[in-house]
């Protein structure tokens, strides 16, 4: 597909950026005595700030070339390693305590973290859903988010680029980047070790150590270790669940063979190997009493008690291991790097999918690799500030996704679909009447074994140019192109006994047996029947026509067991009509002006395109397009063999790929287009800076997937737009205190999605999950206590309430609950750092243990019932570090 770039914006977006114009003019306005007061005699140069200023300087590549964050023209948050260390964060998900408009999301398994930038984000729960929000790690992207919640030590900064940024990143960036930088090995030795001991019996521990080999030769090795219990108590199996047990190691060697060469290689191993993730039931809907009527026992709308009551242990097992090699060549007009990487990403999981101690399914099996290669290579024009700065480059992605899925019924299926049918007798007479023997439906053992797989090629290449109109007005053109290529393929085969069964014709059937009776004709006698069709063929086929009717509409007598037929047969591609490919590709922009009204204050207005490709459900949920195939069982009469209705005609069922109770869905998702219109105003004076950034921005064809009482459906959202205002500052009013603040305010919106599902039109609903407001306060001071240098430490993050569902038909359950998913967490830390660099932190998260539902779903085969999951409860403990 190709983006048309010159597409015009609607009138209620330039109306929502006119506002926004208006806001930050007042703004600025109000900004000039302040301004006035401190550039009455002199400008304050970059380096008077550094040196100066009490609000400290800080450095970016979101641009991918260095430069202040005042001076970079780009929405984006940085958290440095000190914030990191004292703000205890623990992961990569917890860093939403510190960054606006960021929010990170883990569902039921470990694997499946979400990342939202602006309420954008996708990516869990799907292999084949790739993310909208991109996580490079020191320039290397991370297709999907279980290669990239590990702990990272070492840390330099993490950047948060808010908004399209696909100009210059070369996949998947089409709501906003995650950029992690680990510090580079140094010529000189230094190093630490630190420990933590809190409560749930956590113990952390990680460490490093860099210095010369020789006079351009460095290193620095890393290593890690992160184990808790679990906070939630499994009554069942008498395990801990959402625990925490990862470890990884790192290698990081730096040459540097002249003053103008320099390589750096990266090598990289995690595991993590935890009983997680943990469902709790929210809302008891009808199955609740079928369960405990078979004994069953399962914590009924009581989340926050973190009890539950599992037979299968759920488990996550990572691994995540790579290379990267980076070259930096200094050609005295440019410089060139060249990122080359390699890495591979596996998934096992098992987890109990009825959330109650009955052994429903016996397991749930699911299991991923994802092998991937990157390269990339940038030339840069040198330094900076010149009339002309530029920037071009190419990226290549080569990625084999494979997976594979196990799922089985235990030894209470049975018995539970029993009670789902009104008694075992409706089963039983179902099988006698299908000629099948007693106890085939629901066995144990049963079930569905799928795989699927998916090879993707991308390349892009990309340019940027600032032109330095004025030493204070700056024009950037940025232009990208996008190809990315995917074959995918999906198979498997079920031996869900009654889910092969077709119910059209067993209801047809018993229908017109019914009617025989009713005049007085054994439908089991065929000499009776022959002899009444025979000498009443227009009466006969009336009756036909009946039975059909009743047999195709709501009254078959055997319609109400079509819920329980979970696993049927699915067409698996590709096929002679589906090839399993995909071929977009993209032209983007960016456009931008930036101005510095004065050595403090920078203004700039820009415009950007984004873009993701199409992503493949390689589950059990991926159905042939309704293009493709027209659903339908065929009726035969069993007397005559007369066929009275057939499968509608489609490709599908015109090539003879057809099977019983097939579905048309969808296969993939296609492309995402984002854009975004952004004015800003950036700041920096010697005790004050701030951010201000208004902004629209839409996703057309947001790719989402809506979860049935089956699984995951793909599927693409017209257009979601969210028009927001970001606000972030910090104001040190004395030496040793700063204080910062950050508030998000957005108007989340699905300005069409008139396919949701059946008979379902969302438009103008506000997305599940993203809050129209969130809060981030700190305070951070710093004193002496004799000889001792000390910190005192607080933070404040809220996230607002949002829907807990995109269907108005489950959200309306919700609504009549007292369940919330807003936020308010405070964090505290309190540290000593002794002349001999040992350092002492006392810490807590979740200080008032804050009570929230982070996330919740229909649970399977439960029709009414819905799991979830509360957030984690507060935690505390201490660390100590010891640098030398």
């Amino acid at each position: 597909m190709e983006r048309n770039t010159t597409r015009n914006p609607s009138a209620k977006r330039l109306a929502r950026l006119s506002e926004g114009i208006a806001l930050s003019t007042l703004l600025l306005g109000m900004s000039a005595p302040a301004f006035a007061q401190d550039t009455d005699d002199t400008a304050v140069q970059d380096e008077d700030l550094e040196v100066n200023s009490r609000v400290p300087t800080i450095l970016v590549t979101a641009t991918k070339r260095e430069q202040t964050l005042q001076e970079t023209p780009v929405a984006v948050s940085v958290v440095g390693s000190e914030e990191i260390q004292r703000a205890e964060i623990q992961d990569l998900i917890d860093l939403q305590s510190l960054v606006p408009s960021l929010t990170i999301r883990q569902n039921q398994t470990a694997a499946n973290a979400t990342f939202f930038i602006r309420g954008f984000g996708n990516g869990s729960n799907a292999i084949g859903l790739e993310p909208s929000v991109g996580v490079f790690i020191d320039g290397v992207y991370r297709s999907r988010s279980a290669a990239s919640i590990s702990d990272l030590p070492n840390l330099e900064r993490v950047e948060v680029l808010r908004g399209p940024q696909s100009t210059l990143f070369g996949k998947n960036a089409s709501a906003g980047v995650i950029s992690v930088t680990t510090r580079k090995p140094q010529f000189e030795l230094d190093g630490a070790v630190s420990a933590t001991y809190g409560n749930f019996n956590a113990v952390r521990l990680d460490g490093f150590v860099t210095g010369p080999i020789s006079d351009n030769l460095a290193v620095s090795v890393s290593g890690n270790l992160n184990r808790r219990d679990g906070f939630f108590e499994d009554l069942g199996t008498g395990e801990d669940v959402n625990e925490r047990d990862r470890w990884g190691v790192r290698g990081d060697i730096l040459w540097e063979p002249t003053l103008d060469i320099s390589f750096r290689l990266i090598g990289d191993y995690d595991k993590i190997d935890e009983n997680c993730c943990g469902v709790t039931n929210l809302v008891d809907g009808p199955t609740g009493a079928i369960v405990t009527g078979l004994g069953g026992e399962f914590v009924s709308e009581d989340p926050l008690s973190r009890d539950v009551f599992f037979d299968v242990v759920p488990t996550n097992e990572i691994e995540n291991y790579g290379v990267s090699l980076q070259g930096d060549f200094d050609l005295g007009f440019a410089t060139l790097t060249s990122i080359t990487a390699w890495r591979n990403s596996s998934n096992e999981s098992n987890s109990d999918t009825d959330a109650t101690s009955l052994e429903v399914f016996s397991q749930t099996l699911a299991s991923s690799d994802i092998e991937t290669f990157t390269q990339e290579i940038r030339l840069q024009s040198y330094g900076a500030d010149n009339f002309i700065d530029w920037t071009l480059g190419g990226f290549y992605f080569d990625e084999t996704v494979e997976t594979s899925n196990d799922i089985r019924y235990g030894q209470d299926t049975r018995d539970f679909f029993a009670g789902l049918a009104g008694g075992p007798q409706t089963l039983i007479s179902l099988e006698s009447f299908a000629g099948l023997p007693t106890g085939t439906f629901g066995g144990s053992g049963q079930g569905l074994f799928d795989f699927g797989g998916q090879d993707n090629t991308a390349w892009s290449i990309f340019g940027s140019v600032d032109v330095n109109l004025t030493d204070r007005l700056t024009a950037t053109i940025g232009l990208s192109y996008t190809e990315d290529e995917k074959t995918a393929n999906y198979g498997g085969v079920s031996n869900d006994s009654l889910a092969a069964l077709n119910l059209e014709q067993l209801g047809y059937t018993a229908t017109l047996g019914g009617i025989l009776g009713g005049l007085g004709i054994d439908p089991t006698n065929p000499a009776q029947v022959g002899a009444f069709i025979q000498g009443n063929p227009q009466q006969y086929a009336q009756i036909q026509q009946q039975a059909l009717a009743v047999a195709q509409g709501p009254n078959n007598p055997f319609g109400d067991l079509s819920a329980l037929q979970i696993f049927p047969q699915f067409v698996g591609f590709p096929n002679s009509v589906e090839n399993g490919q995909t071929n977009d590709n993209s032209t983007d922009v960016t456009a931008r002006l930036s101005y510095d009204v004065t050595d403090n204050i920078n203004v700039y207005v820009s415009y950007a395109t984004g873009f993701k490709a199409s992503s493949w459900n390689l589950g059990r949920t991926t159905r042939p397009f309704a293009s493709d195939f027209t659903p339908g069982n065929p009726v035969v009469d069993p007397f005559t063999q007369q066929t009275l209705f057939v499968t509608p005609s489609s490709p599908i069922t015109d090539a003879g790929l057809n099977v019983i109770n097939g579905e048309a869905g969808t296969r993939f998702a296609a492309p995402e287009d984002a854009e975004v219109y952004e004015l800003g105003i950036k700041a920096q004076f010697d005790t004050v800076s701030f951010n201000f950034t208004v902004f629209d921005q839409s996703i057309q064809n947001f790719q989402t997937n809506v979860f049935t009482e089956d699984g995951f459906v793909f599927a693409n959202a017209g257009e979601q737009s969210t028009f927001g205002v970001e606000i972030d500052g910090t104001w040190s009013p004395l030496d040793g205190l700063i204080l910062t603040g950050a508030a998000t305010f957005l108007d989340p919106e699905y300005d069409s999605f008139p396919n949701f599902g059946p008979g379902i039109d969302i438009s103008g609903q506000q997305p599940q999950g993203i809050a129209e407001t969130q809060f981030n306060l700190a305070a951070n001071y710093g004193f002496a206590i004799g000889s001792v240098d000390a910190f005192l430490r607080a933070d404040w993050s809220h996230l607002g309430n949002s829907p807990f569902f995109d269907n108005p038909n489950d959200q309306a359950v919700f609504e009549a609950t007292d369940y919330t998913r807003e936020q308010n967490l405070v964090n505290l830390s309190f540290g000593i750092s002794t002349a001999s660099e040992l350092d002492i932190t006392l810490w807590a998260r979740n200080l008032l243990d804050d009570e929230f539902i982070v996330f919740a779903f229909p649970a399977v085969a439960q029709a009414g019932t819905f799991s979830g999951a509360p957030g984690e409860p507060r935690t505390y403990g201490v660390t100590v570090r010891k640098s030398f």
